[in-house]
């Protein structure tokens, strides 16, 4: 087991949360894969969108719903800084984790984030699970609370 998909279990059970992490055969890097490997709605799966915030050099976490876009504009107001593109190194060095397989807790160092409303929506949405072929399935209250992030609007 790696240690990013490690560090993903161990979050959830240190939560009290059922730690049902799904192997797919193949990858689930995006939404849409994501969504056919779980069998669900491409907006039940909460992707972890990381941007870096200019003024504050962080890695700033959007979890939002699979079929929506974040919009760049949005994003900031909510962040209160302009937003640039996080670097691989950067989103490795500040969550651990790689591009592709970045899920919404276990990062090494938690990250400001925000949570897209639309994953209310649904009684279980899937997230990434530290890789680019596990995810797992989580009430999305449960996965607001565990991820630290708060709702706010930012898609378009």
């Amino acid at each position: 087991m790696s240690k990013s998909l490690k560090r993903v279990a161990r979050a959830l059970e240190d939560a009290g949360a059922p730690v049902d992490i799904l192997e797919m055969p193949d990858s689930t890097r995006t939404a849409a894969e994501a969504a056919a490997a779980a069998g669900c709605a491409l907006d039940q799966i909460a992707k972890s969108i990381i941007f870096r915030g200019e003024t504050s050099g962080t890695a700033l976490l959007f979890v939002t719903a699979g079929g929506n876009r974040v919009d760049d504009a949005r994003a900031a107001a909510v962040a209160g800084e302009p937003l640039g593109k996080a670097d691989a190194g950067l989103i490795r060095a500040q969550t651990g984790f790689a591009i592709g397989g970045v899920a919404p807790v276990g990062h090494l160092t938690p990250p400001r984030a925000w949570f897209d409303p639309r994953l209310m929506a649904f009684e279980v949405v899937y997230a990434a699970a530290g890789t680019p072929r596990h995810i797992f399935p989580i009430a999305p209250g449960l996965l607001l609370k565990l991820s630290g992030a708060e709702l706010a609007e930012f898609t378009g």
